[in-house]
């Protein structure tokens, strides 16, 4: 009920504002370790999803990796121009960048810290990180075909303001997806937020279980690594955060009092 209780909490603009920026600034600033690229819980393809095929040295990213995949699958990438709105460490862009070949990657995130570990550590001619506001996006009007938005939103001051600033930034007919997770209430605002953003809901998918079986099967991989590479004091803390098997976000996730979704939107042509 913790990770239930702390996202209701996301529900007030003045609390999101107050907690997550110095969250991620911290973390980027204390462990700036380069095998440590993604801040989602994972996810496990539908049966009838195409396995996906991955360069040996992504393989221990797997489960974070297909999260990306399979969201950014949902629509044509590959020659588009596109944007991620909350990149965090980085490395979801850099794997859309090097896998499904847009003309070019823009990752942008909020925290200034994380924008430099990603911007040191990941390169390819068509990716680029900025610093930026969701809220407030620093660029031009129509200027990329699709934005991505993984596990993200739930931390902006105002995701109405978001919409209206990916819509903005959107071509016509450009494509939003994004995954997020909420209790039951705050999944209907969401929904309704979604709706009322000028941007068709093309699709919705309950990916509730596909997560949870990410997380347990990443389970072995996920608390090695956090041993190896985090200071012992603050270990019990990151298991929480990075929500191993039996955390506060697992649980949550297992009983359905948070459900975790993913959506197609599509600006008018």
């Amino acid at each position: 009920m913790f990770a239930k209780l702390f996202l209701e909490l996301t529900e007030y603009a003045f609390f999101r504002r107050l907690v997550w920026k110095p969250i991620y600034e911290m973390l980027a600033r204390v462990l700036p370790l380069s095998e440590w690229q993604f801040m989602n819980y994972g996810y496990m393809p539908f049966p009838d999803e195409p396995p996906l095929a991955l360069e040996e040295s992504d393989e221990l990213q797997r489960y974070p990796l297909q999260l990306y995949h399979y969201l950014a699958s949902r629509t044509a990438v590959a020659g588009k121009e596109m944007l991620e709105v909350g990149s965090g460490r980085g490395g979801g862009a850099h794997y859309i960048a090097r896998y499904l070949k847009p003309l070019q990657m823009t990752g942008m995130d909020l925290a200034s810290n994380a924008v430099k570990f990603a911007s040191g550590t990941f390169r390819q001619p068509n990716l680029r990180y900025v610093q930026g506001n969701a809220e407030a996006l620093p660029f031009e009007d129509a200027s990329f075909d699709v934005v991505i938005n993984v596990e993200s939103c739930h931390a902006y001051g105002s995701v109405p303001k978001f919409l209206s600033e990916v819509r903005r930034v959107l071509r016509p007919g450009g494509v939003l997806v994004l995954t997020d997770m909420r209790g039951e209430p705050g999944l209907n605002l969401l929904r309704q937020q979604l709706l009322d953003s000028g941007m068709q809901v093309v699709e919705e998918t309950d990916i509730t279980l596909n997560v949870v079986q990410a997380i347990e099967h990443e389970e072995p991989i996920k608390k090695e690594r956090i041993r190896r590479l985090v200071p012992r004091w603050l270990v019990p803390a990151f298991e929480e955060f990075a929500g191993v098997k039996n955390s506060a976000i697992h649980r949550d996730l297992s009983k359905r009092d948070l459900i975790y979704c993913r959506w197609k939107l599509q600006k008018a042509r």
